[in-house]
């Protein structure tokens, strides 16, 4: 199992990125959330398994129709087991 944080920035505000996280991280069985940044970024944290989480990644360098995201930080942390669902906050 494991837990990564992304950061992700690029156009990624008004194209619906963290609707679109969601509902690729419910379909991959990952827990944990998203939401936007005061920096106009959209982060994500997010646990499960290793494989899920590098097919959410490959999501997200994508994303919605409308985005177009310039970079993918992403930092590995402790898992945790903390989440239940995943949501956007």
């Amino acid at each position: 199992m494991r837990r990564v944080k992304l950061t992700i920035s690029g156009k990624v505000n008004g194209v619906l990125f963290r609707a679109f996280i969601k509902d690729k991280a419910s379909e991959l069985n990952l827990k944990g959330y998203t939401k936007n940044t005061e920096d106009k970024k959209v982060e994500v944290l997010v646990e499960g398994h290793d494989i899920m989480i590098r097919r959410l990644i490959e999501f997200c360098r994508v994303g919605p129709k409308d985005a177009k995201v310039e970079n993918i930080q992403i930092d590995e942390q402790v898992y945790k087991n903390e989440f239940n669902t995943f949501r956007v906050k």
